[in-house]
């Protein structure tokens, strides 16, 4: 079956389905600027495993205190309304916001993000242009027309396909023998079963100290947990906390290698003092262009030597959540560690982890549960979801060459083993870090995603003689 076969003629003029694989921020928002972008006669399938439709990981949560760490007023998905997220709350009845107070600069709880997203794709499913699907796709047959192998045993033919699947399960600490095999052992921090039945005076431990820690500690405090809390990473950084805006800055013409860049960042921060919050916001416009001048040695020095600070002084928490994790310091019931665990042996109910400080010095913790705070897998050869791992081994995909995702061009064209920039299958969101480093806040990926909507319906207008073999690098 043909995808003219499968979406027919409308008016003498065949349709061009565009299937879109994953539901979560990166793919509604990307369905919804293609609803408003795509010529007529476009068709788009979106195709989740999970339910519901529109918040994935990131946004499912429905914990209240789990909130956005991007204010209100810069959450929009439409970047010529700049306020329609703002004006979404303002229109909701007091029983949805639960206590959230709207505002611009205000961080809202997540759960309210993924409420405008299903809001989003309620609206737009309206549109007879849009068919959602909840299946997993387990594979694509790309020798042709692309055509899409479902978990159900359906096929579903497409024109094009973009993998908007989000960030991966959390990494596996693989270097401490018998975690993972142990009772105490919570791979997901998000799953159900992460706190679930817990002694609230146990101790926990919980593998990492950034923002997903931050949210293991509030979920935990919330839940009336009174017992200690170990957080461990190498380097026992934590995120700082925002500040009210301060007046905008501006930075001189950026260098672009990673020494130069390093010692200018470092140089304004430190003229700026408090302030340094503006130095950080105003290298966002150029971040991505900034990561693709450097070579690709430089950016592997980035990774093992500056990104962990980069991390905490670019994703920071909001004010009231920092004092909280402040307080549970102070108080002595969070304790954070910079150093390794270096292996595990069961007490009775309990568990001993080896701790190897970063000073040197070594100590032993006995918990009761263990939470993996890692945050996703960006390596995607060592990924355990079926479609990846079939597109590596078809050879459609590769890894970039710091396997933070898949490698791509510009436009979001995936490239496969023979280093062919596909016209096909493109990748949107997490899996494109490789390319774009900052591609995880929403602000970042709105825009990601509207200049791909405006790119797939720039080549789909194209008659098919002139957009063949320009689709990957327009």
């Amino acid at each position: 079956m043909t995808p003219g076969q499968y979406f027919p003629q409308l008016g003498g003029m065949t349709t061009h389905h565009v299937a879109v694989i994953g539901a979560g921020a990166s793919g509604s928002l990307l369905t919804v600027h293609l609803l408003r972008q795509a010529p007529p006669g476009t068709r788009i399938t979106l195709i989740e495993r999970n339910a519901p439709f529109g918040p994935g990981l990131a946004f499912a949560t429905g914990h209240r205190n789990h909130v956005l760490n991007v204010p209100a007023g810069r959450m929009s998905a439409f970047a010529d309304r700049p306020r329609h997220f703002v004006d979404w709350l303002e229109r909701q009845p007091e029983q949805i916001l639960d206590g959230a107070q709207p505002s611009e600069t205000g961080f809202m709880p997540r759960r309210l993000y993924g409420a405008y997203l299903r809001h989003l794709l309620n609206t737009a499913a309206h549109d007879a242009a849009l068919d959602t699907l909840h299946d997993s796709v387990v594979a694509v047959a790309a020798d042709g027309p692309p055509t899409l192998d479902l978990a159900s045993g359906r096929s579903i033919p497409a024109d094009m396909v973009v993998l908007a699947t989000g960030n991966d399960q959390p990494a596996v600490p693989g270097h401490i023998p018998g975690l993972c095999e142990a009772p105490q052992w919570r791979p997901d921090p998000w799953s159900p079963t992460a706190f679930a039945t817990l002694d609230p005076r146990a101790a926990v431990l919980l593998i990492g100290t950034g923002l997903t820690m931050v949210d293991a500690v509030v979920t935990l405090l919330d839940q009336g947990h009174r017992g200690p809390i170990h957080a461990v990473s190498r380097r026992g950084l934590l995120p700082r906390p925002h500040a009210p805006a301060g007046p905008p800055r501006s930075l001189p013409p950026l260098p672009t290698c990673l020494g130069a860049l390093t010692r200018l960042v470092r140089a304004e921060a430190e003229q700026a003092g408090d302030a340094w919050r503006g130095v950080i916001d105003a290298l966002r416009p150029a971040t991505q262009a900034a990561w693709q001048a450097l070579t690709i040695e430089e950016r592997g020095r980035f990774l093992r030597h500056l990104r962990p600070w980069w991390d905490v002084h670019r994703h920071r928490t909001p004010q009231a959540i920092a004092e909280r994790i402040d307080a549970a310091r102070a108080a002595g019931q969070l304790q954070v560690h910079a150093g390794r665990i270096t292996g595990c042996a069961t007490a009775g109910a309990a568990l001993d982890l080896r701790l190897r400080r970063r000073d040197g010095t070594t100590g032993t913790l006995r918990v009761a549960r263990v939470v993996n705070c890692t945050g996703p897998c960006t390596d995607v050869t060592r990924s355990a979801d079926p479609l990846l791992r079939a597109l590596l081994q078809d050879g459609l995909v590769q890894p970039d060459s710091c396997h933070l995702g898949l490698q791509t061009t510009d436009a979001g064209a995936v490239v496969g083993r023979d280093g062919e920039a596909s016209t096909t299958l493109f990748a949107l969101g997490p899996l494109t870090r490789g390319m774009f480093w900052e591609v995880t806040a929403i602000p970042d990926i709105r825009r990601q995603c509207e200049a791909l909507a405006q790119h797939l319906a720039h080549v789909m207008s194209e008659p098919a003689r002139e957009r063949r073999g320009r689709l990957a690098y327009a």
